[in-house]
């Protein structure tokens, strides 16, 4: 079975501390959504994508996997603190078989 990607590149983050809270509850629920983390912040040697902050890369055991970890109440109020703190460009895609 293929395995699901949550790919997030951040384009800008206007409160770093609030950034943070949210990493402290979004981990948890990522984890327990059987979420891998791959690649988080680190240098970004970015080519086409313009101006990028932070980019994140997580894996989980399939897509179905990675959409019902999106959908958890855990994640959930993770997204409301990050709500107005930074702009992203959010994916969860389907890896190849």
């Amino acid at each position: 079975m293929p395995k699901g990607y949550w790919v997030s590149v951040y384009r800008t983050v206007s409160d770093p501390e609030r950034l943070a809270a949210y990493d402290r509850l979004a981990g948890p629920a990522v984890e327990a959504g059987g979420g891998r983390v791959l690649a988080s912040g680190g240098r970004v040697a970015a080519r086409e994508a313009g101006n990028t902050h932070r980019v994140v890369l997580i894996e989980f055991d399939s897509l179905d996997r990675a959409v019902a970890a999106y959908e958890s109440e855990a994640y959930q109020k993770a997204l409301v603190v990050l709500a107005d703190c930074a702009e992203r460009d959010f994916r969860m895609v389907e890896g190849l078989g």
